[in-house]
């Protein structure tokens, strides 16, 4: 049985789960938000595409990534935070966790850095949150973006992956090439096994 990802609680907590970048500045700006040629890491999207959390090396980094963006936190509104995040019926996870294994990735996760950001995937194209564009508008426009530029790296192909997805469309090579307009071999060319795996796993929620 699938949960609805429920944001209630994160909301009403005011934690803060996305962030844009802070000091790269965009290439180009559009209605529909920033395109940076060269990429960023500096933006920070948790729980924006319907895709769940699928492994515990995932559900590690989204804690990074809160610990990292919620300075404010103590350990306790951490800890609290998080277990609710883990809770299979919130939504946000597809499997189980033991309490006991929850809570020393909990601890080692609060023994990070907080000033040192989380290893981030490079992003080129940033929507903006409201930009009524719907999936299908969004791809066209990083097909017609990334696709223009020649130079397709792992993170286009995430972020298609990603759109694929929420539109309830299976991920295939040939689909990813004819969106950002370039053949299937430059897709295999640019696949780690780790997103190979992602492909796996999201075609295996739907």
């Amino acid at each position: 049985m699938s949960h609805v990802r429920n944001l209630e609680i994160l909301n009403r907590r005011r934690i803060i789960y996305r962030r844009g970048p802070i000091s790269d500045k965009p290439t180009k700006t559009f209605d529909w938000g920033n395109y940076y040629e060269d990429g960023t890491h500096q933006c920070y999207e948790l729980f924006r595409s319907k895709a769940k959390i699928t492994t515990y090396k995932s559900l590690k980094w989204h804690m990074l990534v809160l610990w990292h963006l919620n300075p404010g936190l103590d350990q306790d509104q951490f800890e609290s935070i998080v277990t609710y995040i883990a809770k299979k019926t919130n939504g946000f996870v597809t499997f189980e966790i033991p309490d006991q294994l929850l809570k020393t990735i909990i601890y080692e996760v609060s023994m990070c850095d907080l000033e040192k950001p989380p290893k981030n995937k490079l992003r080129k194209i940033i929507f903006n949150e409201f930009t009524g564009l719907t999936t299908e508008e969004k791809l066209k426009i990083v097909g017609q973006i990334v696709g223009r530029s020649k130079k397709i790296h792992e993170d286009d192909i995430y972020q298609c992956m990603l759109d694929m997805h929420d539109l309830g469309n299976k991920i295939t090579i040939s689909g990813l090439a004819k969106l950002l307009d370039c053949s299937a071999r430059t897709i295999h060319r640019n696949m780690s096994n780790e997103l190979k795996k992602e492909k796996e796993l999201l075609n295996r929620e739907l």
